[in-house]
């Protein structure tokens, strides 16, 4: 039986603490309690980081100051998961949180880039489906 190699997850979230926009990469629970300190009200980026890391998952944190608005934070953190210098291999992005879709289309060249999947809620997935402009007929 072969041992399955660990996945990398890039999470976009809000956070008390640390620089917004840059990849923050997070070894355990310890080291994301201490570098990002406690989620706001709300929040589910560091929800999903935990998870993530407790089925062992390399989690890459990329802080925005508002999760689903400060699109500005998003396009920043996108622009650091593209450097192949930074981020060999990337399995999926998780954009909790995220309906906007001018965030969740500027995500498709980090994935195309990587081969990776986009993580998401039913919600969030419900909210990009229902503000998109269907073609007329």
């Amino acid at each position: 039986m072969t041992k399955l190699s660990r996945q990398t997850i890039a999470l976009f979230g809000e956070a008390e603490k640390g620089e917004i926009g840059t990849p923050l990469f997070m070894k355990s629970i310890t080291h994301l309690s201490e570098t990002l300190g406690h989620p706001p009200y709300e929040s589910r980026g560091i929800f999903f980081a935990v998870q993530f890391l407790l089925y062992e998952q390399e989690v890459i944190f990329i802080r925005v100051k508002e999760e689903g608005f400060s699109t500005k934070d998003y396009l920043k953190g996108m622009n650091h998961l593209l450097s192949k210098k930074e981020v060999v291999h990337l399995t999926a992005v998780c954009l909790p949180g995220v309906g906007d879709a001018r965030i969740i289309d500027a995500v498709h060249p980090v994935t195309d880039a990587h081969g990776a999947l986009v993580v998401t809620t039913e919600k969030d997935l419900y909210d990009y489906l229902t503000s998109m402009q269907l073609p007329n007929l």
